[in-house]
């Protein structure tokens, strides 16, 4: 074990070293991440801590409700600490440039599967552990609950969050050890689908249109029963919340069994993971290193059909996007994420579906039309979480050979267009689907879905040139997975100016949306103040837009100009 913490030192230096503010800028950006990380933390403990006290409020179903929400968060965290613990392993296990080092030292395989456990379990689950904090908070500021609950959420949580720790690497170690090859990008594929999946199944097993209409139960019975819907006894869930529920409230009586549970399944699998380790892992290594041939899967494009959708366009430009596109479609990484993306869009499309506007107590017009103007800032968001992952990382994907694109006829400028112009198309497509989907299922207004269809189009140019430009502006040409460009500084900076971009024009366009419906409600025509003060509005909207798709991208070339200096 000392062994295995001494394999720890270069980490723990590399990261205060990191973290060292007296290095140029590091003040700042550390500065900028904690006052983020704090007003995260504050807003989850506040939306928390306001639900359940509405909970709690509720006779009859209030604790039962946070039960079943508290329920909702464990299964939650499992499965996306199980996802994490696949991904991380795949780097940390087969892909870290220092394994080929540590495996041919005189060191004892127990001690580096020691050293890469702490090291997995550490980079999963830090994020969970400490934005899972203010949950916990909330729950014990609302129930009043004494030292015994936090003494006892310690052991609890961190038992909790080590059992999905062994489950991820042993699956990627036999997801390694199956592939014939190298073939990183094939099982991250598998991965995807395997998300998609976990993604359905969460939501469906949670059936959360269910708890808001209670006339789909015959008998209040049956509506309070369907709100417990207890999960599997068999699920760490289960044994995280019986462990710790009767602590929490002061009902029942507590139970030592469950905390047992839960700590002896992580000691179990741990040790049942070291098996794995050493009957899989080197064999899977040595497998891992040799190269993969070169495989299309039958999705890229073919020339001819990229060369019509390009158009009559100069052939430096057109060149790049056929590459763009190409490139996207030959590297699994990149284009597997979309069936991801394709699950989330059909939940989302599907919550407005079964949202039951039919069933409240008052008119539903202006409620079906308050939620379609406040679904375009939410089609916006999500655009822009989209933009994170594909546009934001477009230059630095370029690597090495941005030196070669720096002395192309192309220019830096036409470089920059090139990659705007490839991203805009798909992301107008989604933006276009999401909104008019999404109105059709609200039954909103002609006047609201054309505002929305027409303001979503122009928000598509500001969210693109945002990630274009911002994206010149943070290059990362060094990586080992295109996730790391959008998970660093440049990517959450990109995220926070969009949602000041996107906000800002909801926020425009509220005043003239709410003088229309008001004079509609009347029964009279707009004065010519009100239309005067609407066309004011939506002339700000187009600047801003403007704006917000052209300084970013002038701001990007200039910083890719000065590279070379």
């Amino acid at each position: 074990m000392t062994g295995a913490f001494q394999l720890l030192g270069p980490r723990l230096a590399g990261a205060r070293r990191g973290t060292d503010l007296r290095e140029k800028g590091a003040s700042f950006k550390t500065i900028f991440m904690a006052i983020l990380s704090v007003l995260f933390w504050a807003g989850t403990f506040y939306l928390f801590y306001r639900a359940l006290g509405y909970f709690r409020g509720t006779e009859a179903i209030g604790d039962m409700l946070a039960y079943r929400l508290l329920e909702m968060v464990f299964l939650t965290f499992f499965s996306v600490l199980l996802f994490s613990n696949i991904i991380t392993a795949l780097s940390t296990f087969y892909l870290s440039e220092e394994m080929s080092l540590i495996l041919t030292s005189p060191i004892p395989d127990a001690r580096i599967y020691v050293y890469k456990f702490v090291e997995t379990a550490f980079l999963s689950s830090w994020m969970v552990i400490t934005f899972g904090l203010p949950v916990f908070l909330a729950y014990g500021l609302t129930y009043v609950a004494g030292a015994p609950f936090y003494l006892l959420l310690l052991p609890v949580f961190a038992a909790f969050v080590l059992i999905p720790a062994p489950l991820g690497m042993a699956a990627a170690m036999v997801l390694v050890r199956v592939f014939p090859a190298k073939r990183t990008k094939d099982i991250i594929f598998f991965l995807s689908i395997i998300l998609v999946m976990l993604l359905y199944f969460l939501i469906r097993f949670m059936q959360p249109e269910r708890l808001v209409n209670p006339e789909e139960f015959g008998l209040v019975a049956d509506y309070i029963a369907s709100v417990k819907g207890p999960s599997s006894p068999l699920m760490p869930d289960y044994w995280a919340v019986q462990a710790l529920w009767p602590v929490l409230t002061g009902k029942g009586r507590f139970e030592p069994f469950w905390p047992a549970m839960l700590v002896s399944t992580a000691a179990a699998l741990f040790v049942i993971c070291g098996w794995v380790f050493g009957w899989l892992y080197r064999a899977g290594y040595s497998r891992a290193q040799e190269g993969g041939r070169y495989r299309t899967y039958g999705l890229t494009p073919s020339g001819p059909v990229l060369e019509r959708i390009a158009g009559p366009v100069d052939a430096p430009l057109k060149a790049l996007v056929i590459k763009d596109v190409r490139t996207f479609f030959r590297d699994t990484t990149q284009w597997s994420q979309l069936f991801l993306l394709g699950a989330l869009v059909v939940v989302y499309i599907y919550n407005f579906k079964v949202l039951p506007l039919d069933k409240f107590p008052f008119a539903t017009f202006f409620l079906e039309n308050f939620i379609a103007f406040l679904n375009l800032g939410l089609a916006g968001f999500v655009i822009a979480a989209v933009a994170v992952r594909f546009v934001f990382p477009a230059v630095s994907l370029e690597r090495e050979s941005f030196w070669i694109l720096r002395t192309s006829p192309l220019g830096l400028k036409g470089f920059l267009w090139a990659k705007f112009w490839s991203a805009w198309l798909p992301l107008f497509i989604l933006a276009e689907a999401l909104v008019l989907l999404s109105n059709h299922y609200l039954r909103a207004s002609a006047f609201m879905s054309i505002l929305s269809a027409v303001t979503i189009f122009f928000m598509t140019f500001g969210i693109t040139g945002l990630g274009v430009g911002l994206g010149a502006v943070y290059p990362k040409f060094r990586f080992e997975n295109a996730a790391q460009v959008s998970a660093g500084y440049g990517g959450i900076v990109y995220m926070l100016v969009s949602m000041c971009f996107i906000g800002g024009v909801v926020a425009l366009l509220a005043w003239p949306v709410y003088l229309f419906f008001t004079a509609r409600y009347r029964g009279v025509p707009e004065t010519p103040l009100e239309l005067a003060i609407s066309a004011a509005c939506f002339i700000m909207v187009v600047a801003v837009n403007i704006a917000a798709c052209i300084w970013p991208m002038r701001l990007g070339l200039r910083c890719l100009e000065d590279l070379d200096r």
